[in-house]
């Protein structure tokens, strides 16, 4: 997936947008977005008996070839057509929110359809090319066919008109920025089979109704139909902007077949090279990632954190739980030097946090890490699996909440793991006989600042496979923690992962969230000590 930088790059600033005064009802006709056929009755049952519908008969391949100025123009050229600001949708309005439209083109060859709600009845935008400004694209707007369609939109609000605060472009893919303005991370509407063998199938959102927000309103609601050949589903956000933006979010599913591999509020990240991982550490930037780490709250109300990686071959990671509090791909290191990026600015990349809400029952937070070679790719994916497989003719509902930015909603009051490092292990000065890999992780927060220097911490390490030795926890007044450091010795020849398992406790109390790692050691011709 390479959405990310092409994303960042049609979110760059335009022209202010004028606001004033205007008749609702000329709205669309003085910002020259036409509305099509007459209004329709529209509300959330509507929706989900149109996705109920479409799962009860074969799925229905899109069927729209764009012209070839379109399908075969290229990144730079695509990312020169621009939507005109002062076209944008409610720019008359004196509304809080404004709308503006992608174009289809290059990756986005299936336009969406895109309706205005207002008072409980819709009618569809026309595309128009005089809508957009194609500069030296090479596109010519008077060759292009009237009905064309839209790839997808932006959600402007009224702090900053000139910049985004959400978009929706491609299959069911959506993002959102906090405080920070910074793109990172993406959404999904839903994950299917994804790292599977038979190869993962990509949901679509195929059209969206997007409800006229009332004079003052500072929250914005946005439904939308997916569809796919092996589910539909019916959609319901409430986008709430602020520093730290929230999406309430509704799905009503419909499975046309079994699923192996459901995917419930997926998030879409990249991680390239971190202080953890350094095998492509080739860059003069030290580290290269929107997220850092998965965070998970289980139901029993143990925190954990598991770093992330780039590995060599596919990993898939399954975390047991039921009734899960929370989880989500954050970004904790915020430290510009970490990064040396001011151009991507790593550093401000927004971390999100899912919140169910209800029970979800048995299931499993699933972490999926794919190689990349560079950071255009997104090559983590993280999202709920319930146990139960999805069959035909089921009705499955889940709701959640969704918190984009740099501060979330909950944080265990244990002491949090702030950075884990790793390298060849051994004792420094002495010939070493035997390959090791050393781990050095540390922790910050909760009761820590209260333990004397004298106190006694005990790190409690577990691994799946192979040895641990050379432990040993201390404190570290430059960072206000302590870091605990061990080595890992491989018993046999096996590149089988070794899961590891640590947490920090004194006289029996737990002082800190749970640190997951799977290392997968490397062939042991490899092995260089």
């Amino acid at each position: 997936m390479q959405r990310r930088e092409l994303l960042k790059s049609l979110s760059a600033g335009t022209a202010a947008l004028a606001t004033g005064f205007a008749n609702p009802a000329l709205s669309a006709e003085k910002a020259k977005l036409k509305l099509l056929g007459k209004p329709q009755s529209f509300d959330y049952a509507w929706l989900k008996a149109q996705a109920r519908a479409l799962a009860s008969v074969a799925y229905l391949a899109p069927e729209h070839k764009l012209p070839a100025a379109l399908s075969e123009i290229d990144y730079d050229h695509y990312q020169m057509i621009r939507f005109r600001a002062e076209q944008a949708l409610w720019a008359n309005d004196d509304l809080e929110f404004q709308l503006r439209f992608f174009h289809p083109g290059l990756f986005f060859n299936e336009p969406v359809r895109i309706f205005e709600l207002l008072d409980g009845k819709a009618r569809e935008l026309a595309y128009d090319p005089q809508l957009f400004d194609y500069g030296k694209s090479g596109v010519r707007a008077n060759k292009l066919p009237k009905d064309l369609g839209f790839a997808g939109f932006r959600v402007h609000f009224h702090t900053d008109f000139d910049r985004d605060i959400a978009a929706w472009l491609g299959a069911s893919y959506f993002r959102a920025v906090g405080g920070d303005w910074q793109y990172g991370l993406s959404a999904r509407g839903l994950a299917i089979d994804t790292g599977g063998a038979r190869g993962e199938e990509f949901p679509r959102f195929k059209a969206f109704w997007i409800e006229k927000p009332k004079p003052g309103a500072y929250h914005l609601v946005i439904y939308a139909l997916l569809d796919s050949p092996s589910i539909a589903g019916a959609y319901r956000f409430e986008l709430q902007p602020g520093a730290t933006l929230t999406m309430d979010v509704d799905a009503a599913l419909y499975p046309r077949r079994a699923i192996d591999r459901l995917g419930i509020a997926p998030g879409t990240s990249m991680y390239l090279t971190g202080e953890n991982d350094r095998r492509l550490a080739n860059d003069f930037r030290p580290e290269i990632h929107d997220s850092d780490g998965l965070a998970l709250w289980t139901g029993s109300g143990e925190w954990i954190w598991r770093p992330l990686v780039n590995p060599t071959t596919i990993h898939l990671n399954s975390y047991l739980d039921e009734n899960p509090r929370g989880f989500g791909l954050l970004q904790r290191d915020r430290q510009f030097d970490h990064y040396q990026d001011d151009g991507a600015w790593y550093d401000r990349r927004p971390s999100l946090w899912i919140e169910p809400k209800g029970d979800w029952g048995r299931g499993a937070v699933q972490l999926v890490e794919l190689p990349a070679l560079d950071e255009t790719y997104d090559n983590v994916v993280a999202y709920w699996n319930p146990q139960e497989k999805p069959q035909p003719g089921q009705e499955l509902l889940y709701a959640y909440r969704m918190h984009w930015g740099r501060k979330l909603p909950a944080a265990p009051k244990l002491a949090m793991v702030q950075a884990t490092r790793t390298g060849l292990g051994g004792i420094v000065g002495q010939k070493r006989s035997y390959f090791s890999w050393r781990f050095a992780i540390d922790f910050v927060g909760g009761d820590l600042a209260l333990l004397s220097k004298d106190a006694k911490v005990e790190p409690v390490v577990t691994t799946s496979r192979g040895q641990i030795e050379l432990t040993s926890a201390r404190p570290l007044s430059e960072i206000g923690g302590w870091r605990v450091i061990f080595d890992l010795k491989p018993t046999d020849d096996s590149t089988d992962p070794c899961d590891l398992r640590l947490y920090l406790r004194s006289d029996g109390q737990g002082l800190s969230e749970t640190w997951l790692y799977q290392y997968i050691p490397p062939p042991a011709a490899e092995r260089k000590f």
